[in-house]
């Protein structure tokens, strides 16, 4: 529970990766520019169209249980790789006994969305006590979502089907993006938001929140993928092929946490300026090749946060709550805990 590993990130077009002794070496136009650990490593992820890894380097990566990755370079799936299938077949066959009876996973998806909503409640009342003395309007606005919040969580916890969950959660987003322009301070009317817009996102804050739900997504897969959990399966998101859909649940409790509140920190800082980005001609905005470097670096220190876990009563990192939690779920479905206790931030 102790060990925080990590993922490397190659953001480097036309980047060689192979296996040198026990380490990784990321070769670039003949020159060596970095080595790594695989005992250091939990996956490794790849931008862009141009990146080879060699055939030695994959085997080892699948030997150490380290996943390979491959996005494009404005962070759209293509593809991964990862070794034998980890963690107990008892685990996975009631992982997906549970997964086709919905009156079995609707508690659990129960229990991940009633922590989003609380988790994103707590951002709005922070940012309505900090805004207070210097825009009371602001600070309305933003009261008034979390209470609206607060009566959207009562309601996820009676809800009867997965279908009537899901329409809380979609009521509970559209109450938080419609006042999410409360929480950006940056007087830069370019990173104002405008709706929730994905594929692709049209402005620039949009744009900065799908790129750290990619990495969020991977991490939670990684995690899913440690405690022996199928990714694929998910309780809450529906089974598509190649949709990893428990680790796009078990990330619905970590969004507001990790990707916006850093989103936030990152505009509101001006760490991040409009012209970290690219609009193109058909309206869509992608963040730059450099850009990507500082908010990789900068959502690798946020992984270094350390907090007490409420459950667990332990000081971890915001980098290990992931792995924390699907441990937590798998043991849930094996029975050691009588229902799966989502993370709630203090």
């Amino acid at each position: 529970m102790k060990q925080h590993l990590n993922t490397l990130y190659i953001t480097l077009e036309g980047a060689y990766l192979r296996k040198d002794g026990a380490a990784v070496e990321i070769r670039h136009e003949g020159e060596s520019k970095l080595r790594v650990p695989l005992h250091n490593l939990e996956g490794i992820v790849t931008f862009g169209w141009d990146t080879t890894v060699s055939a030695s380097l994959m085997a080892g990566c699948h030997e150490h249980g380290v996943s390979v990755t491959f996005l494009t370079p404005h962070g759209k799936f293509i593809s991964s790789s990862y070794g034998g299938v980890s963690g107990n077949i008892l685990l996975r066959r009631e992982q997906y006994r549970r997964c086709d009876n919905e009156a079995a996973s609707l508690p659990i998806a129960q229990n991940m969305i009633a922590a989003k909503l609380h988790n994103t409640r707590t951002i709005l009342q922070r940012a309505a006590r900090d805004h207070g003395e210097k825009s009371a309007d602001r600070s309305h606005a933003l009261t008034r979502a979390a209470d609206f919040l607060a009566t959207r969580i009562s309601a996820a916890m009676r809800t009867t089907n997965l279908d009537s969950l899901r329409g809380v959660e979609g009521e509970a987003a559209a109450a938080y993006f419609a006042v999410f322009n409360h929480l950006i301070t940056c007087v830069d009317p370019a990173f104002q938001l405008k709706g929730r817009t994905k594929r692709p996102p049209l402005d620039r804050t949009n744009a900065l929140l799908s790129f750290l739900y990619v990495l969020l997504a991977h991490d939670c897969r990684s995690a899913c993928e440690t405690v022996g959990l199928d990714p694929q399966s998910g309780f809450l998101h529906q089974p598509r092929p190649g949709r990893h859909s428990l680790a796009l649940d078990l990330m619905e409790e970590f969004r507001p946490l990790f990707a916006d509140r850093l989103a936030l920190s990152l505009i509101n800082r001006q760490q991040i300026r409009a012209d970290d980005f690219d609009v193109q001609a058909g309206g869509a905005v992608l963040l730059k090749p450099d850009s990507r470097k500082k908010i990789l670096t900068a959502w690798q220190e946020r992984k270094q946060d350390s907090f007490v876990h409420p459950f667990i009563d332990e000081k971890i990192t915001f980098g290990l709550l992931p792995q924390i939690q699907a441990r937590l779920l798998a043991r849930h479905l094996r029975g050691d805990h009588d229902a799966y206790p989502a993370y709630l931030h203090k």
